[in-house]
Parts: C-alpha cells; sequence; structure tokens
C-alpha cells in the first residue's frame, strides 16, 4: 500500500448577501448609506451619514462601508437599486482606469475616491452585484432604504444641535 498525498481541503469562504441603499435630501444636500448584510442566521446592521453630499455619494459609500466591515474574505451577494453603481463597478470601471480616471468625454470621472476604494475593496472578496428596483417591496431593499433614511436623520440630529 503506498501514500497517495490528498489534496488539501478547500477553504470555504463565508456566505453573505448584503442589501445596500443611499438617500440624499436635496441633490446635494443632507445624505445617508444603509447596509444590512446577512450570514449563517446572523444579521449586521450598519448606517451613516454626511452633511452636504449627493444621491450617488451614498449609494456608493453603502457598499464600501458593508464590504469593509468584513473581517475576511467571503462570498458576497449584493443586491443595489443603483444602476450607477452596478454598471460603473461591472461595466465603466475598466475603461476609466485603462483612461487614468477620465471619462470617454476626457473629462474627471465624478466620485473617483469612491470608485477607487469600492475596487479595492471588492477585490478581497468573490462579489457578485445584483440590481433590485427600488421602492417596489423587495425587503431586502427597503430594510437598506430605511437605514439610509436613518443615516440621514442622523446627521439632522448632530445638525440641530
Amino acid at each position: 500500500m503506498t501514500d497517495t498525498p490528498s489534496k488539501p481541503a478547500a477553504i470555504k469562504r463565508p456566505q453573505v448577501t448584503i442589501y445596500t441603499d443611499g438617500a440624499c435630501k436635496g441633490n446635494p444636500g443632507p445624505g445617508g448609506w444603509g447596509a444590512w448584510l446577512s450570514s449563517g442566521g446572523h444579521d449586521k446592521e450598519l448606517f451613516g451619514g454626511e452633511a452636504s453630499t449627493t444621491n450617488n455619494r451614498m449609494e456608493l459609500t453603502a457598499p464600501i462601508e458593508a464590504l469593509a466591515s468584513l473581517k475576511r474574505s467571503c462570498d458576497v451577494v449584493i443586491y443595489l437599486d443603483s444602476e450607477y453603481v452596478r454598471k460603473g463597478i461591472t461595466e465603466w470601471i475598466v475603461n476609466w482606469q485603462r483612461r487614468g480616471w477620465k471619462t470617454a468625454e476626457g473629462k474627471p470621472v465624478k466620485n473617483a475616491d469612491l470608485w477607487q476604494r469600492l475596487d479595492a475593496l471588492r477585490k478581497l472578496h468573490h462579489v457578485e452585484w445584483r440590481w433590485v428596483r427600488g421602492h417596489a417591496g423587495d425587503p431586502g431593499n427597503e430594510r437598506a432604504d430605511a437605514l439610509a433614511n436613518r443615516g440621514v436623520a442622523s446627521i439632522s440630529k448632530v445638525r440641530a444641535t
């Protein structure tokens, strides 16, 4: 009988489902972002806001903060209602990078700082990006929307004091 080396067992990454959303009261204006993460029967809610921002910045910040909160490499499915973020990270970013963060018209890419951070974070994980219709009754999207609005409210409370 000979010993045959066995293949090392594949390390299974945690599976994480994330719903994200951004909100802005005025554009620009006070804004908030929210993310609901679910994995292995555990849920986590994240939210925050900025006093003067845009809706697109908040839509980008939500998945950034969600991915940044993960402590190790994961298989992630992110549901979002922003085609701007989904198409930006899955289609447009390659050409922006190739052109030195310029648009096809040669103008600077808006929110390049956030796109660069999101790009770096997504490379730490295996991420699928899935679009859902906003405000259409999807429970995860509704929860992320509520969290984004809590982010706006948290800014409003700070400004009022």
